[in-house]
């Protein structure tokens, strides 16, 4: 019963602003981008507490390791699935987020895709040339500088299953510190692997948790040594916290 309530108050909740973004952004960038700020700010925190209030779906931002950062850096995390985009929005609420992404993302998902488009966020072809997905990292580095934005890569290129860190691949990770040249935040995100699709959903919502927590802040690297170095060690750090937390088991603290 209680999962047919959770439904229907996320439906009713995501169901306008989506449907009304799918039909402002052809229209107007500008209504769009009100539309998309309503989104991040507004609707990605009453997600969490529609689901905290109905399942007992708990999300927990550890907010005392953001007072190590710097007033701008790139983020690099793990990846567990889409709902890893709105739980950074609720976490680093305060800044303005633009996610590297895989340009399939930018089609045909309600509430997601137009707000990718609209506030320009980074989307790389899945079947373009190592060459064009490289210029389109580059520029990408230039806007967030520009624009005081954080950019949020995942190195994994991929959502886990498991939940467990895949490899760490390099070569956007270095094109955006090339292009961009900012301080390194290495976070950790769990909980998105047991709620990746609607099945997972309906099976393991309840009394779930999703957790993001800062570890790590690294000065921009220099040189490539220090880009591998940035990646290994944030990658350690990552699968020691997702160890960690695993071992508190359905408590989200």
């Amino acid at each position: 019963m209680y999962s047919f309530i959770t439904l229907c108050c996320l439906f009713g909740a995501v169901i306008p602003p989506a449907v009304l973004n799918i039909i402002a952004y052809p229209i107007s960038r500008r209504w769009s981008c009100a539309i998309s700020q309503y989104i991040v700010k507004v609707l990605a925190p009453r997600v969490f507490a529609i689901l905290n209030c109905y399942r007992h779906f708990s999300f927990f931002g550890y907010s005392d390791s953001k007072k190590m950062l710097p007033e701008q850096f790139m983020i690099i995390s793990n990846h567990q699935s889409l709902f890893d985009i709105p739980a950074f929005m609720n976490f680093f609420r305060e800044k303005e987020l633009r996610f590297v992404a895989k340009d399939n993302l930018s089609r045909h998902i309600p509430l997601v895709s137009e707000m990718l488009r609209a506030h320009r966020h980074c989307m790389i072809p899945r079947k373009g040339s190592p060459m064009v997905a490289m210029k389109i990292m580059e520029s990408f580095g230039k806007q967030v500088l520009e624009n005081n934005q954080i950019p949020v890569l995942f190195p994994e290129g991929t959502r886990s299953r498991d939940g467990n860190v895949g490899k760490f691949y390099s070569a956007g990770f270095r094109k955006l510190n090339e292009a961009a040249g900012l301080p390194v935040v290495a976070c950790a995100v769990d909980g998105g692997s047991k709620i990746r699709d609607l099945d997972h959903i309906m099976r393991s919502l309840k009394n779930g948790c999703y957790r993001v927590k800062v570890l790590k802040v690294f000065d921009a690297p220099k040189t490539k040594e220090d880009e591998s170095f940035v990646l290994e060690e944030s990658r350690r750090l990552i699968q020691n916290q997702l160890d960690d937390w695993r071992k508190l088991g359905s408590s989200c603290r």
